[in-house]
């Protein structure tokens, strides 16, 4: 079945957020960096600003600038709507409301809808999804997944999981996954399978706890490297 942008809902995550979740310091920020997922995230836009090297893969790049937005509209009110029904399996302290939420993801898909017109000239932004990637082997120092690995464990097999991270080694030196939660606040039970897979294929494999918590008990990162 072909993707299509309605099995999407946007909710871009912030430059700041991106920092947290994914432990990133200022020698992160200077590697070559591959973000699979991104989605409309403002990372890629602010980090790219900033001197930074990165590239950002997601199926919703095939589509324009006005397709994408639009689907961003059509479906902001829904996702509001169901964080306001779930609001007690999120920690509202750096994000203190429902609507100061709304205000930050807007800004970062705002962001990211004004680079992205010069970002795909520039092929910062890549059509494509794991677990496949359109990349040499090693050409990138760190990849970053950000809420799709573990989140969506129900509709993707732990055999998905594994060789989609296999093939982010393949062409980066290290992973970062967060977060490594289900839908729900529910631990994913894929994660021990690919923990003791890629650690008996011989990959440096550590789960590290990040300053960041929005969904309760979404604090953990999984951090694989090459040796």
């Amino acid at each position: 079945m072909s993707f299509t942008l309605e099995k999407v809902v946007q909710w871009g995550r912030s430059y700041d957020e991106y920092l947290r979740m994914f432990v990133l310091t200022n020698d992160d920020l200077g590697r070559q960096i591959l973000g699979c997922g991104d989605g409309s995230a403002s990372f890629n836009a602010e980090l790219s600003q900033r001197g930074g090297h990165i590239i950002s893969l997601d199926p919703i790049y095939v589509f324009d600038v006005c397709q994408i937005k639009s689907r961003i509209a059509e479906t902001y009110e829904e996702v509001m709507a169901q964080t306001r029904k779930n609001r007690n399996e999120f920690i509202w302290e750096t994000i203190p409301s429902v609507e100061d939420l709304g205000r930050i993801r807007m800004s970062a898909m705002e962001t990211f809808l004004e680079d992205f017109n010069a970002g795909k000239q520039e092929d910062r932004y890549i059509a494509g999804e794991l677990p496949s990637l359109p990349f040499d082997r090693g050409r990138f120092d760190l990849a970053l997944s950000s809420h799709f690995l573990f989140l969506y464990s129900t509709h993707l097999s732990a055999e998905f999981h594994l060789q989609a991270l296999k093939e982010m080694l393949r062409v980066a030196h290290e992973v970062r996954v967060f977060p490594l939660l289900m839908l729900g606040g529910v631990p994913s039970p894929h994660l021990a399978f690919v923990i003791e897979q890629l650690t008996n294929d011989g990959f440096y494999v550590e789960v590290k706890q990040a300053p960041y918590e929005f969904q309760k008990g979404g604090n953990e990162i999984l951090v694989i490297k090459t040796i």
